[in-house]
């Protein structure tokens, strides 16, 4: 009896490192992780308690939120600071082509052979390079430097989604909470956070490029008349409002985001727990890799439905990036606005994604994809018809919130739905997820050097449209299924 007792005590530790749980140096974070062989994954005991769950949610938070204050507010400007021959645009564009290929093969790899700390962590050095890249922005130096992000992007992403939707799967556990109001909080936390990257980087950068104005910041009538939805790619060389920012500005601006994204990888290596994840992938040759994603996305019903939706989250958010910075913020106002006006969407979206989160769990993620539409399609549609102007200063912002609002949604729900609906297979299908959201960004970013904005807008108000309108199909689907479980359970 006594020798019985001794081993099962002396093969717990062994027994934790074998389901690939959490890395030795936090195998033993409290008494929360006894387990056994004999048990399922999913009735193991959680090894980490609520305070360490919540301390490892807010660390990846916050560390996105500087990484991101960076990206963001500089993918915002590439297609006003570096609009010579489509070079901003051209690199955004690359940048999700690669990530696209990257993430075909490397998440479920990388996962498995670094765990999700060590994966986020090798990312961001990805986005430091980039960074660096726009310190001198030839084709020379952004293509390549976009390479390098994308591949880098893949695995971020990836890797963020696993741990958030494993943190989510635990706390879940532990309060015996339902596991996708969870989700729902857990993804609406961090997107609070990462949101809130819109407000500092567009502060930083419309701070610095608002000093020392140009005399002649004002352009005439017949030069507004261009902007909104009549922009066109080549329109720029008559208007003084998208004259490029001198050097040094540029080089303060882009400084200080290098300087951010160092702090990210800092706080990532000093304050994240890791933990490795037993992936659906693992221990696969890349041929097996691509096979997997393949397999899932054809198996899954509710993958393939929900292409579109996903697809339009990627166009959205480059829509609001390269053209509502450009052909309505730039055009009318002055490249120095952009980030004023980007600062109310940031606000919007941080804001709402704590709430969406939180409420989501009572009301269901229907109401919500409903809003999306109303709020996106509406703002489309007045987008069609208004006709920028400085004097219209207020609707900038107003639109721009319009924006975040949607944004957040989209972004909160559709990974927490992602989460929901393939719990089994996570990395398999936040791959397929950032495959699909990279095909997106791809097809606008490709575009937007050669069409002009009222075509941009009527394919993203179609896309919008499918996207919410098959999501109906996959809530109906899901609803079915729960129904017949429920009666198979009885009898």
């Amino acid at each position: 009896m006594s020798d019985s007792s001794t081993s099962s005590n002396n093969s717990r530790p062994e027994t934790i490192e074998k389901i690939g749980l959490i890395t030795k140096d936090v195998t033993r974070i409290d008494g929360a992780g006894e387990t056994s062989d004999a048990l399922h994954p999913s009735q193991r005991l959680p090894p980490m308690k609520k305070s360490l769950i919540i301390k490892n949610l807010l660390v990846m938070s916050f560390a996105f939120m500087f990484l991101f204050t960076a990206f963001q507010s500089l993918q915002n400007l590439q297609s006003s600071l570096n609009k010579e021959e489509g070079l901003g645009t051209v690199s955004l564009s690359v940048i999700y082509v690669f990530g696209m290929l990257a993430g075909l093969v490397l998440p479920p790899l990388a996962i498995s052979r670094l765990g999700c700390k060590w994966t986020v962590a090798a990312s961001m050095i990805c986005y430091i390079v980039f960074m660096c890249a726009n310190l001198y922005a030839t084709w020379w130096t952004m293509i390549p430097a976009s390479v390098i992000i994308g591949t880098g992007a893949a695995t971020l992403w990836a890797a963020k989604c696993t741990y958030l939707t494993q943190m989510a799967d635990w706390y879940s556990q532990l309060t015996n909470a339902p596991k996708d109001g969870t989700l729902s909080t857990f993804f609406g936390v961090f997107f609070l956070m990462f949101q809130t990257s819109q407000i500092w980087g567009n502060l930083i950068s419309s701070g610095i490029f608002s000093l020392q104005l140009p005399e002649n910041s004002t352009v005439n009538e017949d030069v507004l008349k261009t902007c909104g939805a009549n922009y066109c790619p080549s329109d720029y060389e008559n208007n003084t409002n998208l004259d490029r920012p001198n050097m040094t500005k540029i080089y303060i601006v882009c400084g200080t985001y290098v300087g951010c994204a160092c702090l990210a990888l800092i706080i990532v290596c000093l304050l994240l727990d890791n933990i490795t994840h037993e992936t659906d992938t693992k221990d696969k040759t890349t041929k097996q890799l691509v096979l997997a994603i393949v397999q899932h996305f054809y198996q899954s019903k509710y993958q393939k439905l929900l292409v579109p939706l996903t697809i339009y989250s990627g166009v959205q958010q480059a829509f609001v990036a390269g053209e509502f910075t450009r052909s309505f913020i730039s055009c009318a106002l002055g490249v120095w606005n952009v980030g004023y006006v980007m600062i109310a969407y940031g606000v919007a979206d941080a804001t709402c994604s704590l709430i969406i989160g939180r409420l989501v769990k009572h009301t269901g993620f229907i109401p919500w994809f409903v809003t999306v539409f109303l709020l996106h399609g509406g703002t489309m549609i007045a987008f069609l018809i208004w006709r920028p102007h400085p004097d219209h200063v207020v609707l900038f912002y107003v639109f721009a919130v319009f924006w975040g609002i949607g944004d957040a949604i989209i972004q909160t729900l559709i990974n927490a739905l992602y989460g929901y609906l393939f719990m089994e297979k996570p990395e398999s299908a936040f791959a397929s997820y950032r495959l699909c959201e990279s095909a997106g960004f791809i097809l606008a970013f490709g575009y937007s050097g050669y069409v002009c904005t009222n075509i941009k807008i009527h394919v993203t108000l179609v896309l919008l449209t499918i996207g919410v309108a098959l999501y109906g199909v996959v809530a109906v689907l899901d609803r079915r299924d729960k129904k017949i479980k429920i009666r198979g359970a009885k009898l």
